[in-house]
């Protein structure tokens, strides 16, 4: 009978272990459950709305805004989490992401801030920095004629710049094909996925510093003969000035509309970074190339979906991080 009695205090123990491990659980996934669709449908139900007429108002005055937008996704996402640390300024402790030499050309963060104070007058404290970022770069895809892409919400901000890794994370222009694709297959983008990405350099445009090492000394032989009198008359100087307003359109085509124009440009060897040149020629990315410049459909399905993957790369959510007040600025703890 002792043993019976045993027996029967065990199982009655271990079913209570399993009930209040489940029930911490619970409470666990109640209090955080993660990124999801519409995250803010009761807390500020018009937050998406006022972020898409902010980018809206501002594209209609400042047309660069949206490149800028979407680079922000990448420089921040790609880096360790999408917790919007790009946004931080330096301190006396720490350098900011925006200053360091792989955020060169990065700007216009200050209308950031004027779509964070449009969403803190309707809903204060409510909003992270981290989805506005998200948000207001999907909403600047499709300013550029790209797809809206649905995207999850729920994202909270981080406390801490990552000026001291961000290298580790953010493949540089001059980076090999296979770095590239190991950066971001590391957080499950893979090779369609990459090739689509780097389809963001069909807009905006690249400062001379980025370029010129293939046009002086001497011209990289790869280029197209007729797009190289074009680089050479925009990049003049061989040690240019990196605040001199020295710029090449990536596309001079459509060089303000997101499309798969850039694909055929680096099939003829018009694309102006290194990188450009190694999408279009290496083995594994060459098939996704011409796909892509012919399929403009396909090139839209394969950046949507790398874009998701993108900015639901290890976020803060639940309890971690916090809501900033401002984007620049981590909240003061008392």
């Amino acid at each position: 009978m002792g043993s019976k009695a045993f027996l029967l205090i065990a199982l009655l123990s271990l079913t209570a272990a399993t009930l209040l491990s489940s029930t911490a659980f619970a409470e666990e996934n109640e209090q955080d459950p993660g990124l999801m669709m519409n995250f803010y449908k009761d807390t500020c139900p018009q937050a998406e709305d006022i972020i898409k007429e902010q980018v809206r108002l501002l594209y209609k005055r400042h047309k660069n805004t949206a490149f800028s937008w979407l680079r922000n996704i990448f420089h921040d996402c790609a880096v360790q989490s999408c917790d919007a640390s790009l946004l931080l300024d330096s301190t006396r402790r720490s350098l900011s992401e925006k200053e360091t030499d792989r955020s060169f050309g990065l700007r216009n963060f200050r209308y950031l801030d004027s779509i964070k104070e449009a969403v803190e007058r309707e809903c204060p404290g409510v909003v992270s920095c981290s989805d506005i970022l998200v948000l207001s770069g999907r909403d600047g895809i499709v300013s550029l004629g790209g797809p809206y892409i649905p995207l999850k919400t729920g994202r909270r901000d981080g406390r801490k710049s990552r000026a001291d890794i961000l290298e580790s994370y953010l493949p540089d222009h001059n980076e090999s094909m296979t770095v590239v694709l190991e950066r971001f297959g590391a957080i499950g983008i893979d090779t369609p996925g990459v090739v689509a990405l780097l389809g963001a350099h069909s807009v905006g445009r690249t400062h001379c510093v980025k370029l010129v090492h293939r046009l002086y000394p001497e011209v990289d032989p790869v280029l197209d003969p007729g797009h190289v009198e074009h680089m050479l008359h925009k990049c003049p100087d061989q040690i240019p000035d990196p605040k001199a307003v020295q710029y090449v359109r990536n596309d001079r085509g459509t060089p303000m509309k997101l499309d798969n124009n850039y694909y055929r440009n680096i099939l003829d060897n018009k694309g102006l970074l290194i990188v450009d040149h190694q999408l279009a020629s290496d083995k594994r990315t060459k098939p996704y190339v011409k796909k892509m410049a012919k399929s403009q459909d396909y090139f839209f399905k394969e950046f949507s979906r790398a874009i998701t993957i993108l900015t639901e790369n290890n976020p803060l959510t639940g309890t971690k991080g916090e809501i900033r007040k401002q984007c620049t600025v981590a909240n003061k703890l008392h």
